[in-house]
């Protein structure tokens, strides 16, 4: 059964989209039938927050949208897996930032995302108001100033590009004022699920930090709408690389046919399918993972289905910060 709602977001600004976000269950249960007190104990853990762009791409309870966005009660009452599976609190010598490959460092600079996916490996950290802060950000430029072997730093958080454009422009400032900083990335999912937030004022600014790359997050087809090819083409007309860290999860994209087919869109609206990760053993994400069996199935699948630019590299990201190992 379709759902039907007035969710429209064309011509409102990001910031508008994002403060009439849904965030508890009374709000959720207008648009789908709940259970009010089982989502409710799931997010008092768990935060949730969907936008309305992103709750309009849902077509049914429980398609690939909805699973990636819908709290559920599984993620408390499934106790599989690890609070911090790639061990990134072990590998940060400051509060935020993770040094885990000599030359890189991933540093958390915001700690909201335009929806909270539930899938996350962060889960532990995300919207949680103390996980970033002025003091954070501050101790983490301080020791990248201070590391010369670090050259290249991941922006992450949540999500970057949730910080208004000064702060932004401050921070990437910052780190392109030190000498031995070669590249600057940025894992971001809001071309995915907040496409408003790319706009020309933003694309202009990154533009003046080249080096700088973007990984962005799309993992179905039907993610791909008209505002996030407008919003990846702002970013590559500002000559920023794209490319897309898909996570191949159970119930949303597990099969050849609709991973096929994410990926030549993501061609269309040049963004480069890079990686296709094995979902990380975060506690409270069992049911979204695959068995390597068959992940390496649906690989199989995809060859000889699509041309070699549009086929991701499959990874694990190994548990206690082994690091990515291709398979």
């Amino acid at each position: 059964m379709t759902i039907s709602r007035d969710v429209a977001t064309d011509g409102k600004t990001w910031e508008q989209v994002l403060s009439e976000s849904i965030t508890s269950p009374g709000e959720l249960s207008s648009f789908f039938e709940i259970e009010e007190e089982k989502v409710q104990s799931v997010i008092s853990r768990y935060p949730m927050t969907i936008n309305r762009y992103y709750l309009n791409l849902i077509n049914n309870r429980g398609d690939g949208i909805y699973e990636q966005a819908v709290p559920d009660i599984r993620e408390i009452t499934e106790e599989e897996g690890l609070e911090d599976p790639l061990n990134e609190e072990e590998l940060s010598p400051v509060p935020g930032l993770t040094h885990k490959y000599p030359d890189r460092v991933l540093f958390l600079i915001s700690n909201r995302c335009a929806a909270y996916c539930r899938f996350c490996n962060r889960k532990r950290k995300v919207g949680r108001p103390s996980v970033v802060t002025k003091e954070t950000i501050k101790e983490g430029l301080a020791y990248i100033r201070k590391t010369p072997k670090v050259r290249d730093v991941l922006l992450s958080g949540g999500d970057p590009l949730l910080l208004p454009d000064e702060k932004l422009h401050q921070i990437l400032g910052e780190l392109r004022s030190i000498s031995h900083v070669e590249m600057i990335r940025i894992g971001t999912r809001v071309p995915c699920t907040l496409p408003q937030r790319i706009t020309p004022e933003l694309a202009n600014l990154l533009k003046g930090f080249h080096p700088l790359y973007i990984s962005t997050h799309f993992n179905h087809p039907r993610e791909i709408t008209p505002q996030a090819a407008l919003a990846c083409a702002r970013l590559a007309d500002a000559g920023i690389p794209l490319g897309c860290q898909t996570v191949l999860l159970k119930g949303v994209n597990d099969n050849a046919e609709v991973l096929g087919r994410l990926m030549r869109k993501l061609l269309f609206i040049r963004v480069w399918p890079y990686y296709l990760f094995q979902a990380d053993l975060a506690r409270g994400t069992a049911h979204f993972w695959t068995t390597l069996e068959r992940s390496l199935e649906i690989m199989k699948g995809l060859q000889g289905h699509t041309g070699g630019l549009g086929m991701p590299h499959f990874v694990v990201d190994l548990p206690g910060g082994g690091g990515k190992v291709p398979l």
